[in-house]
């Protein structure tokens, strides 16, 4: 388990791999949080395009952020997630938070 975090013209990125379980979980919230109450952006992009395995912890990492982010009418965004990932996401509902376009990647014709 691991995160990464980015700063770019859209927001913050955290970068997500490995196994989201309830103990991975609990810890990516604690780092997630951190970042979030410094730079208090007006985007959360979540890269789940890292991640092996998620549970409804996962699930619930994301809800949590979503919250997090309404406190000063920020947004979430989950980023290109892996197909375990994009299961779990869709079967709970959160298919829309879903983007398939890196942000800050445009192609060049």
């Amino acid at each position: 388990m691991s995160v990464e975090f980015e700063y770019g013209i859209f927001g913050l990125t955290a970068k997500i791999a490995g196994d989201i379980d309830h103990h991975a979980a609990a810890e990516m919230r604690i780092m997630i949080d951190g970042e979030l109450e410094r730079a208090m952006p007006d985007l959360l992009i979540l890269d789940m395009s890292g991640v092996t395995f998620m549970d409804s912890s996962g699930v619930g990492l994301v809800l949590g952020r979503v919250r997090t982010m309404k406190q000063w009418e920020g947004k979430v965004k989950i980023a290109e997630p892996s197909a375990r990932a994009a299961k779990i996401l869709k079967m709970s509902g959160l298919e829309p938070m879903i983007t398939r376009k890196p942000f800050g990647k445009e192609k060049r014709a």
